[in-house]
């Protein structure tokens, strides 16, 4: 058995689940990807996956692995760079264990992640909320589970795989209601519930009648939702409520696009960046702020502060009421007075008698 087979095994038994307890579903997306990659070798090198060597997975082999998954397996670039992450912290491991293979392990670990576009934040506009909550059949009892769970994932912004793990016990509907999950990194937090949604659930979880650490969203046998199945029931209701708004027809709503829809509510409110990654459990801050740069509204804002082209430079001034007041009385010219001119005294002459 070569140097390989032993150090993958290592690697997942003692790297993942022993030093960095990772989760089932990164032990999972890595295990994949080993897969792939060991298949993909056997068929290039000519070797059986346990007959591989260190020196076989080589940085020419690992690129062309990497084209194969974009051109033959249509893979997004995304996708490809989730893979070549596993395959790095793999060779980081083996670097440690195997220093003969040193300069094979450097190229690999020096294959950069792929550039790609990034695409605009797809969200739900209110009418599109509104025609998304009321597309399922409230007189059925799926019906009231898919509005519980469409008007339950759009004003808290969870996750799907936090939508599928959410137990009855996790959700407190009396005095600050709230629901309490586990995200990415298994960080917890609490999110709070508005009085609509506390409605819902209050009646949905009364008709639901489980136990405790049952899941709030289940199947009619009491089983939790898988991913496939809440996608496929938000594609049907996307095409029922494309009737009544037509906008729905442009848009491939998918389970993140209602967490993108919370996000830009809280957008919408002026709520600052900080609480909405705290809202979402963005491990960074940065990750939070793809939302702002789709709020146009905010955009437009700042356009409105800005002085229009042709503005002479100088420091506003507000104006003073009291001073355009006064700056706005007209003062009319007039001539003084006409004063009478002063009479004089008449001089009196005495007068002489004659003897």
């Amino acid at each position: 058995m070569s140097a390989l087979a032993p150090t993958l095994q290592a690697f997942f038994t003692d790297r993942l689940l022993t030093q960095k307890a990772a989760s089932p579903r990164t032990v999972a997306a890595y295990r994949d990807t080993f897969r792939l990659l060991l298949r993909f070798a056997e068929q290039h090198v000519g070797k059986h996956p346990c007959e591989l060597d260190l020196a076989d997975l080589d940085a020419p082999l690992i690129g062309a692995f990497l084209n194969h998954l974009e051109q033959q397996r249509k893979n997004s670039p995304r996708t490809r760079n989730a893979r070549l992450a596993a395959i790095h912290s793999f060779y980081r491991y083996a670097a440690l264990r195997h220093p003969e293979h040193a300069a094979t392990i450097a190229r690999v670990i020096e294959i950069p992640s792929k550039r790609y576009e990034r695409n605009d934040v797809c969200y739900l506009t209110n009418p599109e909320i509104d025609a998304l909550i009321d597309a399922p059949d409230h007189r059925s009892w799926l019906g009231r589970r898919d509005h519980a769970l469409l008007l339950t994932a759009i004003t808290t912004g969870l996750r799907v795989s936090e939508l599928i793990a959410l137990r009855i016990c996790d959700v407190t509907l009396t005095t600050g209601a709230h629901v309490r999950v586990i995200g990415k990194g298994r960080k917890q937090r609490a999110t709070p519930l508005k009085a609509e949604t506390v409605t819902v659930l209050r009646g949905w979880l009364h008709e639901r009648q489980g136990q405790a650490a049952d899941p709030v969203f289940c199947t009619r046998q009491g089983r939790p939702l898988s991913r496939d199945a809440i996608a496929k029931l938000l594609t049907k209701h996307a095409a029922q409520a494309a009737a009544r708004c037509p906008s729905l027809t442009a848009k491939r709503v998918s389970p993140h696009v209602l967490r993108h829809t919370n996000a830009m509510l809280l957008q919408a409110q002026r709520v600052d960046i900080a609480t909405i990654a705290l809202w979402l459990g963005h491990e960074s801050i940065k990750t939070t702020y793809i939302y702002q740069h789709a709020d146009t509204t905010l955009k437009q804002q700042a356009i409105d502060r800005t002085a229009p082209i042709g503005t002479p430079p100088g420091r506003y001034q507000p104006p003073d009421t009291l001073l355009a007041f006064l700056d706005s009385l007209t003062i009319m010219p007039t001539s003084p007075p006409h004063q009478p001119a002063p009479q004089q005294r008449k001089r009196t002459v005495p007068t002489v008698k004659s003897a």
